[in-house]
């Protein structure tokens, strides 16, 4: 057993239920956390018998390409989209909205979806 972790993946989106963010578009931070069957590739030493983080990201840009008006919507499909993989067991993914336009002062916003086989 192993975990895939990916994190600090930053994007450029349109995601938001603001009729400003539909066109300013806004920064975004997504991490993906990978739970993988890695008992083959530990003997192989081979990318196919595993998950390719190179994979994960590029899964992550084309998903969060595809405009939402909640950040809910992008992290499932990430999880939707990594959770048929080969060798994967459960997906967890946080998508962080970046300086989100409201008047307030906080830390962080983001949500986090996950599932598994």
């Amino acid at each position: 057993m192993g975990l895939i972790t990916v994190e600090g993946i930053r994007v450029f989106g349109y995601h938001g239920h603001l009729s400003e963010e539909a066109v300013l578009g806004g920064h975004f931070v997504i991490n993906v956390w990978v739970k993988v069957d890695t008992s083959e590739v530990e003997k192989t030493d081979d990318l196919n018998h595993t998950v390719d983080y190179v994979k994960i990201i590029e899964i992550v840009k084309e998903q969060m390409a595809i405009r939402a008006d909640m950040i809910e919507v992008p992290a499932k499909r990430i999880v939707d989209a990594i959770l048929p993989l080969n060798k994967v067991q459960k997906v967890k993914v946080e998508v962080e909205k970046v300086l989100p336009p409201i008047d307030a002062s906080f830390d962080k916003i983001s949500v986090t979806s996950q599932a598994e086989n």
